[in-house]
């Protein structure tokens, strides 16, 4: 039957003309491969970040404020923590270190013990050496914190890789919740139109006139702090933009010949609108969509920082910048700058692809 998708060519699905257009534009390739490249990161997650232990939540207070490349003597003490997990297990919610490890200033061997000095001790006397069978230690091992700690002594670089997590799970749920419902009710109102139009664009209205931040925290309000919480009521402020864009997408589609030769066949609305009208505005859907994944970064970071996202000790942008944007005055400005500059490429990254594929799924623009 030729009218199983008669437009899907040409209405800007991502064919080969549009991939073609689409690697034509360097700025969009190259936001493309970022998020790639931070994608991996958030799936790897726990096995390439320095600190594997869950939320990287391992902290060492004698270590608080250290500045990049700090380095110290760990001395790894045995205390049969149990079954190590297994590989997915670790990638996904990390493992507890086997190894209860201790900072160390310096450290001596005498026959069968390791005497040492603590990090934060100060060596005035005989007093702060201490000493510990070999048996139940291992070997001091040197630790690198590549861009410092944070003033609980955490690892800052594997919080700010596992916060990656955070942004990009909110960004995809609240965009699937959104299509979910934005296409639903768009679809429904711009082919129906009627009373059924009139309602539908007056609840977008309605929604729409109310500021998305506050009603986020309103929903947050009612639904409580969490992570899942934060995902549903990013989520149920952005389908109005795409219950908008398709609404006006059908309206002009649904006046198309082969929408009417549809009909005069007797298919059901239902198979109308999802197998022949909604195939042709997905371009539009895509679009838009990267746009809210930017959009629901930003507002994941702000209710974060306002105290109303995830929970610590779950790391996210939001709230790293939150515990230390009282730093930014003094020489530890970076604790605060670089969650807000991952925020901000992330934000830029989206934005430049959603800009990418309104141009190469533009089927009004030149071959290239």
């Amino acid at each position: 039957m030729i009218f199983k998708k008669p437009l899907a060519n040409s209405s800007g699905s991502l064919s080969s003309l549009a991939w073609k257009k689409f690697k034509c534009n360097r700025l969009g390739l190259g936001s493309l491969v970022f998020i790639g490249f931070v994608v991996l990161v958030a799936c790897l997650g726990y096995l390439i970040t320095p600190d594997p232990t869950p939320y990287a939540n391992d902290q060492y207070l004698e270590l608080g404020l250290k500045k990049p490349l700090f380095s110290v003597l760990m001395l790894p003490i045995k205390n049969n923590a149990g079954a190590t997990n297994s590989f997915f297990q670790t990638m996904i919610f990390g493992k507890k270190d086997q190894l209860q490890q201790i900072p160390i200033r310096s450290y001596s061997i005498f026959k069968n013990h390791i005497l040492f000095i603590e990090y934060g001790a100060l060596p005035v006397d005989a007093s702060v050496v201490k000493f510990l069978p070999l048996s139940e230690v291992e070997m001091p091992k040197k630790k690198t914190f590549w861009i410092g700690t944070d003033r609980y002594g955490r690892d800052y670089l594997s919080q700010l890789m596992i916060g990656t997590r955070v942004s990009l799970s909110v960004g995809m749920i609240s965009v699937l919740i959104s299509l979910v419902i934005g296409i639903f009710v768009g679809a429904i109102g711009g082919y129906y139109r009627g009373w059924v139009d009139n309602l539908i664009v007056w609840l977008i209205n309605v929604v729409w006139s109310i500021p998305t931040l506050l009603l986020v925290i309103a929903i947050t309000f009612a639904l409580g702090k969490g992570f899942w919480q934060v995902f549903i009521a990013v989520g149920l402020t952005m389908w109005v933009e795409v219950a908008r864009v398709v609404r006006g997408q059908i309206l002009s589609i649904r006046e198309k010949e082969y929408v009417e030769a549809a009909r005069a066949l007797g298919f059901s609305n239902f198979r109308i609108i999802f197998h022949h009208i909604l195939p042709n505005v997905m371009a539009a859907v895509i679009v838009i969509s990267a746009a809210n994944f930017a959009s629901a970064i930003l507002m994941e970071a702000g209710l974060s920082f306002l105290g109303l996202g995830v929970q610590p000790p779950v790391p996210s942008w939001g709230s790293m910048i939150k515990e230390n944007y009282g730093y930014i005055v003094l020489d530890y400005a970076y604790l605060a700058i670089l969650p807000g500059v991952a925020i901000m490429l992330m934000v830029l990254a989206f934005m430049l692809i959603g800009n990418a594929l309104r141009d190469a799924l533009d089927v009004r623009t030149a071959e290239v």
